[in-house]
């Protein structure tokens, strides 16, 4: 079981999102970017470790890297020099060269983490890197496959709109051709989950389901503004903190779960259930919008 929750920061928020997660009983647990916003400022990091060390230290946290870890400056520091000390990821153990994209395998699901912030472009590392993971997958041994990126490529928010537009011009035909699953982003400060979408339109055979969760409690607030009219891709949104729980129940089928913070554990958010035959995979066109 995958306890998800993005955009955490150290907030009276962050620490009931936490407490809330706890409650889980979760395996794993999956940030999709922003840890601590510490911003360059170091003894951030240091409370952002402590704050999370009851949980962390107890299951496995498996992160990538969000717009706040980058913290770099110019012939000063390096790009993510704080975030690849502190949170180092076994990236090796994937064949990835940086441990700002890796995958790893939990009870039948791939994991791909994938950089945002990082070259992704399809002569890039990242998208080799990504190529011959894909090329290596098993579905009988690991039948689901998910990502995680921090920059939606799917948001019906006003804010942020486009950060995410050119990684989706370069990997999203990858991703729909490897038949993924599912998407979990986070930076947008809301929770939204789409139906599955290829190239901006919805597609029940061939797309994915995208789910944005950058809702976990940081200092920056809620992004409370949506598009309207509301997309017809756009399923459910909300403007609230939490997180999610998905349950992966067999090779067929999986559960996702939203919960609010302001709720008591036991109530729904927002649901969904994957399904899925094994074996049977849709004939898909190879067009993108470039």
């Amino acid at each position: 079981m995958f306890a998800v929750a993005g955009d955490l920061g150290q907030t009276k928020w962050t620490s009931s999102t936490l407490d809330h997660i706890q409650q889980s009983n979760h395996d794993v647990l999956i940030l999709p970017g922003d840890l601590s916003y510490a911003d360059y400022y170091q003894p951030l990091w240091d409370s952002f470790g402590r704050l999370v060390e009851p949980l962390a230290s107890s299951r496995p946290w498996m992160v990538t890297e969000g717009n706040h870890e980058v913290e770099r400056l110019p012939f000063l520091i390096d790009a993510f020099k704080a975030y690849n000390t502190r949170w180092k990821m076994p990236y090796k153990e994937s064949g990835s060269d940086s441990n700002l994209y890796y995958s790893f395998d939990v009870a039948g699901v791939h994991v791909l983490m994938l950089g945002s912030y990082t070259d992704f472009g399809q002569g890039s590392n990242q998208f080799k890197w990504l190529q011959a993971d894909l090329a290596k997958l098993d579905r009988t041994s690991t039948p689901w496959l998910i990502a995680i990126i921090h920059a939606p490529w799917y948001s019906s928010n006003s804010k942020h709109q486009g950060d995410g537009e050119e990684m989706r011009k370069s990997m999203e035909l990858t991703l729909r051709d490897a038949h993924v699953d599912l998407v979990f982003a986070g930076h947008v400060h809301a929770y939204e989950r789409t139906a599955k979408v290829f190239d901006w339109k919805v597609d029940h055979d061939c797309g994915i389901y995208y789910i944005t969760i950058g809702d976990g409690g940081n200092r920056e607030g809620l992004a409370r503004t949506f598009l309207d009219p509301t997309p017809d891709w756009s399923v459910y949104r909300e403007a609230s903190f939490g997180h999610g729980i998905l349950k992966v129940l067999n090779s067929t089928h999986a559960h996702w779960i939203w919960h609010r913070n302001q709720d008591n554990y036991s109530v729904v958010g927002d649901e969904l259930w994957l399904t899925k035959t094994i074996g049977a995979r849709p004939s898909c066109g190879s067009s993108v919008t470039g």
